[in-house]
């Protein structure tokens, strides 16, 4: 449909009209190839204050937005069962302790009397075993109330690192729920002068990513305002979304650590970076919108003096019906012309010349072959480089432009 719809624009203008169009000269520049992609913005490291055991919330210290620093207290929760706990295993720890010392006072009167052969060994040999699982016995409620002071200290939680406190899910009153395992989540502190950015990056460009990229990053809530990051992490297993249908969509995710960071940032906000990937440097360049496409035999498709469509004597059944390669060409104008070919109102015409292209910046390709510095190709108006123009056409130009002869 593209092909007939192309060869359709060619045949429907007169071929003894000039085509209006404005021209760029092919010239050395700067190219720099970005990949674009959008996220939020997060902070680094953020740590989300947990409880191991579960009791009711009696106490919180700080608000969100406060700055707190290793170790500071930040919720308290109900230690009475806690404590009662930790008490009773202190008494079972001095209950221990005087078992072990009534039984080690009974052994030294049995080694006593032992020694004067007034007892049997088989006598010396239960109470060592007696004074053995004393000695056991206090391990074990020492253990005990070490468990139970860990659990009553836990009733105090503490900052863990110094940042701000960006959330709180609790009031006191409630349930903090604990556990090893999906405990609930209290509040969320998060150091707010290291931030990043995590972008998701299509799966045709995250390969020509590499952790160091530079990357310009806009803030949607700092118009005109570039901040700059640095590639630190990319994702090796991708994320597909809308999977099985055609809008499946397989993304990686990336972080970019922002350089200067604003002190008005915020977690959440949505942020776009242009990673730079590739930087060339004095190297032919053309505007992207003189890059066009046109059939594999588009040459054929000529301007013949208003006597139609010239295709080399091919016949014109087995030319429409053959299937052809779309190639990338430019249009460049010379305004030197063989006498049997028309001309524009300045004596100029195009000709279609197939160029290969380098890597592309927003507003410029790469040209690694087929122009040379100083040619003028033409680079408007869309309507004529997409539909209008074919190969040896007239055209007219603005004043002041010179072609190359």
């Amino acid at each position: 449909v593209l092909i007939v719809l192309i060869i359709a624009g060619f045949l429907s203008r007169s071929r003894d009209e000039a085509i209006s169009v404005e021209t760029e000269t092919v010239k050395r520049g700067n190219i720099i190839h970005k990949v674009n992609a959008s996220g939020k913005l997060q902070p680094e490291e953020e740590v989300q204050i947990t409880s191991t055991i579960t009791a009711w919330i009696t106490e919180i210290t700080v608000s969100e937005g406060d700055t707190v620093f290793p170790g500071q207290h930040l919720i308290t929760l109900d230690e009475t069962q806690y404590r009662a706990n930790m008490e009773q295993a202190e008494s079972m720890v001095k209950s221990a302790k005087a078992n072990l010392r009534q039984i080690k006072l009974r052994l030294d009167r049995t080694l006593s009397l032992f020694s004067q052969n007034l007892i049997s060994s088989q006598e010396l040999e239960t109470v060592e075993a007696q004074f053995l699982l004393a000695e056991s016995q206090l391990e074990q409620t020492e253990a005990s109330l070490k468990s139970r002071k860990d659990e009553l200290s836990k009733t105090r939680l503490l900052s863990p690192q110094y940042g701000v406190v960006t959330s709180i899910t609790k009031e006191v009153g409630e349930m903090a729920v604990g556990g090893m395992f999906q405990p609930g989540v209290l509040m969320s502190i998060a150091d707010l002068n290291r931030m990043e950015v995590l972008v998701n990056v299509n799966e045709n460009d995250v390969v020509s990513l590499s952790v160091g990229d530079s990357s310009e990053i806009e803030v949607d809530a700092f118009q005109d305002t570039i901040f700059y990051g640095v590639v630190r992490e990319i994702a090796h297993v991708a994320e597909t979304s809308n999977f099985g249908n055609q809008n499946q969509v397989t993304n990686f995710k990336v972080k970019i650590t922002v350089i200067n960071v604003h002190p008005l940032f915020r977690p959440g906000m949505s942020a776009t970076a242009n990673i730079i990937t590739e930087v060339k440097n004095s190297v032919l360049s053309i505007p992207i919108q003189c890059l066009t496409v046109r059939p594999e035999d588009f040459e054929t498709h000529i301007y013949n003096g208003g006597k139609g469509n010239s295709n080399d004597g091919k016949n014109e059944k087995e030319r429409k019906y053959k299937k052809k390669e779309m190639i990338e060409i430019v249009f460049v104008v010379q305004d030197t012309i063989d006498n049997e070919i028309g001309s524009g109102k300045d004596g100029l015409h195009v000709l279609g010349r197939r160029i290969d292209t380098g890597i592309s910046s927003d507003t410029h390709y790469e040209v690694l072959s087929g122009l040379d510095e100083g040619e003028a190709v033409v680079s408007g108006s869309y309507k004529a480089i997409s539909r209008e123009l074919w190969h040896k056409a007239p055209v007219q130009i603005g004043d002041g432009f010179s072609a190359n002869k």
